[in-house]
């Protein structure tokens, strides 16, 4: 029987994890800086919850679970779909975090503090085709701030973002638009109603091109003309004052185009006056192709590397409404730990130290210094010195081969005369030079 993972599914070696658990500290690190609070929610959520909520091509990405038990008896599949369904399947893994944080927020409304602040790092499924940087099984790091409609919100998250990818040590472009300066676009050119077609063509962009979008825009119902009309308004250039200031007049008689641009404005006047690292621009093209997003749009690009979006997000006004809690206004981004991973490593990006599984090894010379190891290791230990002690008393050449694999930087040696003497011999790995110490000085060394 051969040994496989499903497709778009990966084993995480030990290397792996300790370079995945650095991308998710630093994450983590920057959500408590800015004060969020840590939740999870379940892998499953009910098809109820998810269905509808990611627009056609999302819900077609769905992994449904089957029922358990016997969900076959009974079932007349000569009966209408929508009733045989839920007989078969009412559950799926989660397409994304912000669905079902929606739905926490709705459930547990009574104790919760508003505005809520929350980040959540889980795994996420969907039923794409595995390629380079899209897996179906995926983490995703999302920071929320649900029940304030402020903009300084969104600036937060620009901030958030822009602290993350400097520590990381990667290069990035904040791409950022608003949907209801895309909403004004379609009321511009006649289709109003074409807001959902128009941002799923405009999204593919990157991936299918002008001309690809175009195709689709067509196959949407967009007329010539109104493919045309489009033109113009997405070609727009220049500093992002010089657009909104174009587009502020094309929209004269389109209010809530003219909305988006004022949102536009007062945020970019926020990160104007704060300042980023990264560099900052808006790109009338980003659509974001999820249903709820209704203000501020982000995603996040590296400069140095050929990959998707790092990062997306946006405003959501009323994901909520959906589940009973109507008017409560959202903002959110997520971070693609999977895409960031794999551009860290692209880049070489990750520190050379976390290959190291132990600070220190105590080489195993048999029962006799094993009492005299255990308790120093202990003491090691109880200080926070991640401490080894090889568990067989083999061949000195195997215990030293063992701890150059393992990146170990220290290694104790204890005989009968540190045992006399109450000390220790420590060669350090890294230089190939080796001292008589004791316990409390190496102690120094190690916790300075």
């Amino acid at each position: 029987m051969k040994c496989s993972v499903p497709k778009g599914t990966r084993d995480f070696l030990p290397i792996e994890m300790a370079r995945r658990n650095y991308i998710f500290d630093t994450i983590r690190g920057v959500f408590r800086a800015f004060a969020f609070e840590p939740i999870e929610t379940p892998a499953l959520e009910n098809l109820s919850t998810l269905m509808g909520k990611y627009g056609e091509e999302g819900d077609k990405l769905l992994f449904k679970v089957l029922n358990s038990g016997n969900f076959m008896e009974g079932v007349d599949f000569a009966d209408d779909y929508h009733r045989v369904a839920p007989r078969i399947c009412d559950r799926g893994l989660r397409y994304d975090l912000t669905v079902p944080f929606a739905r926490f927020v709705v459930q547990h409304r009574d104790q919760l503090t508003f505005p809520f602040r929350r980040y959540q790092l889980q795994p996420v499924w969907r039923a794409d085709r595995p390629q380079k940087g899209r897996y179906r099984e995926f983490y995703q790091c999302d920071a929320d701030m649900i029940g304030s409609p402020s903009l300084l919100n969104e600036l937060e998250l620009v901030q958030m973002a822009d602290m993350v990818f400097a520590r990381l040590g990667i290069r990035v472009v904040m791409k950022i638009n608003n949907r209801k300066v895309l909403a004004g676009i379609a009321e511009l050119i006649g289709a109003p109603d074409k807001i959902v077609d128009i941002t799923v063509a405009i999204d593919k962009l990157d991936k299918i091109g002008h001309d690809g979008v175009i195709a689709e825009l067509r196959d949407r119902g967009l007329t010539d003309g109104q493919i045309e009309a489009l033109q113009p308004v997405l070609a727009l250039n220049g500093t992002a004052t010089e657009k909104l200031d174009q587009l502020e007049k094309t929209f004269a008689a389109v209010e809530v185009g003219l909305k988006g641009v004022a949102e536009l404005r007062e945020l970019f006047g926020y990160i104007q006056s704060v300042g980023t690292q990264c560099q900052v621009e808006l790109d009338l093209t980003l659509a974001r192709g999820l249903n709820y997003y209704t203000g501020a749009i982000f995603e996040v690009k590296a400069l140095d590397v050929q990959m998707g979006s790092i990062l997306g997000g946006g405003r959501y006004d009323n994901l909520t409404g959906i589940f009973g809690m109507p008017d409560v206004s959202g903002v959110g981004i997520s971070f693609g730990a999977d895409r960031i991973y794999d551009v860290l490593t692209e880049l070489d990006k990750f520190p050379a130290n976390l290959e190291q599984s132990a600070q220190v090894l105590f080489i195993n010379f048999g029962a006799a210094s094993l009492p005299y190891i255990l308790s120093c290791a202990a003491r090691l230990r109880a200080a926070g010195v991640s401490t080894l002690v090889y568990p067989d008393n083999a061949k000195m050449k195997k215990q030293m081969e063992f701890a150059n694999r393992s990146h170990v930087p220290f290694v104790v040696f204890i005989g009968e005369d540190e045992m006399r003497d109450n000390t220790l011999t420590v060669k350090n790995m890294a230089e190939g030079t080796q001292q008589t110490t004791t316990l409390d000085d190496l102690l120094k060394t190690l916790t300075v």
